[in-house]
């Protein structure tokens, strides 16, 4: 039997107990020197290599997206002011209708090379882009350089709205870093998502400097040397060739040298570019400058 004497101990010790967990005995010191104090926040640990890297992917391939976009619109503009029939309008588009389909596969490849982040929303992003893209490398197919004679504005038109098309899925890549830590943290490392970046060019080999004189010509303006197939010669505006059997008009402009032929067209930037005909001919940009270009063809 329990003595009443012992009920009144064991209940002044349970008040004792309870007053000593209440919140007005102690102080903050006490309650942090006891190990007893609210829990604070934990930092957030710095994103994985492996995350930065893939983040860093992502906003280059939306970058590209960007400047294909933009450099495709600024394309069809300068083509519809040059005019239907116009034969630079048409280099021009020839050009932008060999080219546009490689660059998006270009983007698609870069797409389908960044493996799992481990971040769900970002994957499903991922995912979201790619299916864009892949629409748009489907429904160029079959686009070739000699559309720009059939239809010059209607095809550069159709190809441009495939382009404009790839407009960035919901939620992008900068909203779902407001919504995950992790994100935002490789989001700030990646070099390739700080503001203005562009993708740095590949070191080549420089070209003549377009600015001086242009080296001579074996043959100089002489384009009949051509008909065997073998010379180098100087266009300055515009020429028509016959080697090794093939008619070719050339047209010398400020950023490219442009070679026609009865079944195809090929446009050239720079020196060093080559154009192949066939099994037939071969001509290849020496120099190109305001002043004109060196062309020197060969037999394959």
């Amino acid at each position: 039997m329990v003595k009443a004497g012992s009920v009144a101990v064991v209940a002044a010790g349970l008040v004792l107990v309870l007053g000593g967990c209440g919140g007005g005995g102690g102080t903050d010191e006490d309650a942090d020197a006891s190990g007893k104090g609210a829990a604070k926040a934990t930092a957030t640990p710095p994103p994985s290599e492996e995350l930065v890297a893939w983040v860093g992917g992502m906003c280059e391939a939306t970058t590209a997206i960007d400047s294909l976009r933009t450099d495709s619109a600024a394309d069809l503009k300068e083509i519809r002011n040059s005019g239907e029939a116009d034969l630079t309008a048409q280099a021009k588009a020839a050009g932008y209708l060999a080219g546009t389909p490689q660059a998006v596969e270009n983007v698609e490849s870069d797409l389908e090379d960044l493996d799992p982040s481990g971040v769900p929303a970002a994957d499903r992003l991922r995912d979201a882009w790619l299916k864009k893209v892949r629409g748009v490398v489907t429904g160029l197919e079959g686009v070739t350089p000699g559309d720009a004679f059939k239809d010059t504005e209607g095809s550069t038109a159709d190809v441009d709205r495939l382009v404009q098309s790839l407009t960035p899925p919901e939620p992008d890549l900068p909203a779902l870093t407001k919504k995950d830590a992790r994100l935002a943290a490789a989001y700030k490392s990646a070099e390739q998502c700080a503001p203005g970046w562009q993708p740095g060019e590949e070191t080549e080999s420089p070209s003549p400097d377009p600015t001086g004189p242009l080296p001579k010509a074996a043959d100089g303006k002489n384009t009949d040397a051509c008909s065997d197939g073998a010379c180098e010669v100087l266009v300055t505006s515009t020429a028509d060739i016959t080697a090794n059997g093939v008619n070719v008009h050339v047209s010398v402009g400020k950023d490219y040298v442009t070679f026609q032929t009865a079944g195809t067209l090929m446009q050239l930037g720079g020196a060093g570019g080559e154009a192949g005909f066939g099994d037939d001919l071969k001509a290849t940009v020496v120099a190109h400058n305001k002043d004109g270009a060196v062309l020197k063809f060969t037999t394959p």
